[in-house]
């Protein structure tokens, strides 16, 4: 194509190795069962009976820095705990990353490749994170959880989330194997963690979605975003104090979030669009599936002409090369769109052929998708049985 694209890091500790790691932890699993099982532990944890796995949704290392003054748990780097930073995988969007952390593989692997994706079965595109109950296919998830296989570790699996997620199709793929325990604001979440590791042996996922929904709204730099972060660090630093001595913490989250002006929500021009039949993915990173027949090296170079200072734009063929989705088995190619647009700095790209003259389009001002590091690296932070 005569334009090079960036490589995503396969060497590097991703959302993936989370849980492995805890399970090498708890002495459930070992070298022998990572190289049965074709996964990675590369984050060094010490023993602990039980561990607690907090994921905060949309909680970027960058924006936790700038607001450490309202985060001084999380952002604790002595003491009681460590701080360190995490890739998070790509592309950046929710229903991708929890899938990669239950499953243990990349979206090429366990096959959900986006926020909504493309079924090459129905030529429709499917919501990835919603869709669950009435657009995706049973067997459409292709790695199973590792809560599936927790119990014959001799580890209990739960899952600690909002009421309102427990009977969703999402829940019952992305989090199957797991006992859904239901509990409403963030600190009956961590009343029931603390309940549900006071004895036996767990692994429990613990589930925090308000930074993510108010960053949407509001923005990560909002007054309601940093008022939110600090409760829940004062949530965490009682779960902190009152765990018990042997189970580990583990604090990270899905991705972060980066907040897009006005002026740099584009849409995109609908003669691009002409043979395009689906556009799926996050307006941070578009994936285009076009009609049969289609000059996908033309559409990838004149995307290139049009966008190519503010996007990487590559054919199907170079993302998978470039690792981008990383490793992908032969059942996933497909969906994957034929031309994957990803914005760089603080653009975001949206279909707007849909509106009716004169309909101000609805924006999300804290976005997420693509590659930059305000959405690619996310916390680390150890604490209990794990600190350093």
């Amino acid at each position: 194509m005569g334009t090079s694209v960036p490589t995503a890091p396969d060497a590097t500790a991703n959302l993936a190795d989370v849980f492995p790691s805890c399970l090498v932890a708890l002495g459930a699993a070992d070298d022998a069962w990572l190289r049965s099982t074709g996964l990675e532990a590369r984050i060094t944890l010490r023993h602990a009976r039980s561990a607690i796995v907090v994921l905060v949704d949309g909680l970027g290392s960058g924006a936790l820095s700038a607001r450490a003054g309202h985060a001084r748990w999380l952002t604790a780097a002595k003491g009681t705990g460590t701080l360190k930073r995490l890739r998070s995988g790509f592309p950046t969007t929710t229903a991708a990353a929890l899938t990669t952390l239950t499953t243990g593989r990349s979206p090429g692997t366990h096959g959900v490749v986006g926020y909504s994706g493309w079924n090459p079965d129905t030529g429709r595109v499917m919501n990835l994170l919603s869709g669950w109950d009435d657009q995706v296919p049973a067997g459409w998830l292709l790695a199973p959880t590792l809560f599936s296989g927790a119990p014959a570790l001799g580890i209990d699996p739960v899952v600690v989330g909002p009421g309102r997620y427990r009977a969703s199709g999402m829940t019952a793929n992305v989090l199957g194997g797991a006992r859904y325990v239901s509990a409403d604001s963030i600190a009956q979440r961590v009343d029931a963690a603390l309940a549900e590791t006071a004895s036996g042996r767990s692994l429990v996922y613990l589930y925090v979605p308000e930074l993510d929904s108010i960053g949407h709204k509001h923005g990560w730099q909002s007054d309601r975003w940093t008022a939110s972060l600090e409760t829940l660090d004062g949530e965490l630093a009682r779960l902190d104090a009152r765990s018990a001595g042997d189970v580990g913490i583990v604090v990270t989250a899905d991705h972060g979030v980066l907040d897009v002006p006005d002026h740099a929500n584009i849409a995109i021009d609908p003669l691009l669009l002409e043979d395009v039949v689906g556009v799926a993915g996050d307006p941070r990173c578009r994936q285009l599936s076009v009609a049969p027949g289609t000059d996908v090296r033309g559409l990838v170079g004149a995307f290139r002409a049009r966008y190519g200072k503010k996007a990487y734009v590559a054919s199907r063929d170079e993302a998978i090369e470039a690792g981008w989705f990383g490793a992908v088995v032969p059942e996933v190619v497909d969906r994957i769109g034929d031309v994957v647009l990803v914005a760089r700095s603080s653009w975001a790209f949206n279909d707007d052929r849909a509106l009716r003259d004169g309909e101000d389009p609805k924006r999300m001002i804290g976005q997420h998708g693509a590659m930059t590091d305000d959405e690619t690296m996310v916390p680390l932070r150890l604490s209990g049985a794990f600190a350093s």
